[in-house]
């Protein structure tokens, strides 16, 4: 039996977290998969009444689960980075969540804001470093608050944090394009075999030491995976081509910082952050893996009930994923992915009128 870990956290993340679970019921019974769910009270509301952030003794609570579910960390009444730092940031760097990875997949019966572009358009994934670059938090101040304050924060990247991100990065570009060449390879390039492609995303004409590791490396690691093609782009480019060209990227490696600010542009390119899902991954599984919605704790309309559980659901999916078990993740996505073309029930985010739990029932309704 697996055990998973329920951060439901803070604003809209019990909304959220409430009907995944509620999902991952009737999805995970037909299957036989077996489970458990271990809640933990973290969040704005136990740091106000106690002063804790992520007590030692959860730490090690949360390390004998296989997996955990984050709804969403930030609260009005907490300083900005007080939550972020030391609940996400702290279990990401213990728990070796070296991958963060974030699917960019437009839905059958979804708008998006680029014009003439569909789902077959946008189907890319993105895979973020998560432990190191200027996340580490190595720098500070001096004269701080004064007309002299000098503020200084450093970017980390070792040799072995990048090629083991970039190594995850061509590894699923090659389950991908094993299960579906990806269809932006050229007639000339699939007659040589090629079925999917891995771009680097940098800035290695500015940032001269750091991006020239990554581009090494790149190079170096690409070498390993002669049928996938290595593609390179500058992080301003990038994000020009995202939107004028989605259809060109397949799977993207980037720092954190990079990853950080693109992953967002492509929760809008699906949808929203309504819709957008992610995983904070420790590949070897030495510790639990991590996955919520990317859309925060939304505290504007926390407690009106019109979050959209979609992003919330197709976590869980990830989870079940990252556990091996694909059936019932797939029944999941195709369930959530139903509702979403039939254009109703939608909540406020995607133009409708429906509730968080409405829509959340309809994808428990939509299950196979």
């Amino acid at each position: 039996m697996f055990k998973i870990g329920v951060i439901a956290g803070d604003g809209v993340g019990p909304e959220v977290v409430r009907e995944a679970l509620a999902v991952l019921g009737d999805a995970a019974q037909p299957e036989g998969f077996r489970y458990e769910t271990i809640p933990f009270d973290l969040g704005g509301e136990r740091y106000l009444k106690t002063g804790e952030i992520l007590p030692d003794q959860i730490v090690t609570d949360l390390k004998q689960c296989d997996a955990i579910l984050l709804g969403a960390v930030g609260h009005p009444g907490v300083a900005p980075g007080i939550l972020e730092k030391g609940i996400l940031l702290r279990l990401r760097f213990e728990f070796h969540q070296y991958v963060n990875l974030r699917p960019v997949r437009l839905y059958p019966g979804v708008e998006t804001l680029i014009k003439g572009k569909g789902p077959k358009e946008i189907d890319m994934v993105v895979v973020r470093e998560n432990n190191e670059d200027l996340y580490v938090g190595a720098g500070g101040f001096t004269r701080k608050g004064t007309a002299e304050e000098v503020a200084i924060q450093t970017s980390i990247n070792t040799r072995a944090g990048v090629e083991r991100c970039l190594r995850f990065a061509f590894d699923l570009a090659r389950q991908r394009g094993s299960q579906c060449p990806f269809p932006g390879l050229s007639t000339e390039e699939r007659g040589r075999g090629l079925v999917g492609q891995v771009t680097l995303v940098a800035k290695t004409n500015v940032l001269t030491f750091a991006h020239d590791l990554w581009m090494r490396a790149f190079t170096e690691v690409s070498r390993d995976y002669p049928e996938i093609k290595s593609d390179y782009q500058h992080v301003d480019a990038c994000c020009m081509r995202m939107v004028v060209s989605p259809e060109r990227f397949d799977v993207i490696a980037t720092t954190n910082m990079f990853g950080d600010i693109i992953t967002d542009l492509g929760a809008v390119l699906q949808g929203g952050m309504g819709l957008a899902a992610s995983g904070n991954l420790n590949p070897t599984r030495s510790a639990p893996s991590m996955f919520e919605p990317v859309h925060g704790s939304a505290p504007d309309i926390a407690g009106k009930g019109i979050a959209n559980p979609i992003a919330a659901i197709l976590s869980v999916a990830m989870l079940l994923d990252h556990l091996q078990a694909t059936s019932v993740a797939e029944r999941i996505r195709r369930a959530a992915a139903r509702v979403l073309a039939a254009g109703a029930p939608k909540t406020p985010d995607l133009g409708g009128r429906a509730t968080t739990a409405e829509v959340g029932r309809a994808v428990r309704e939509a299950l196979e």
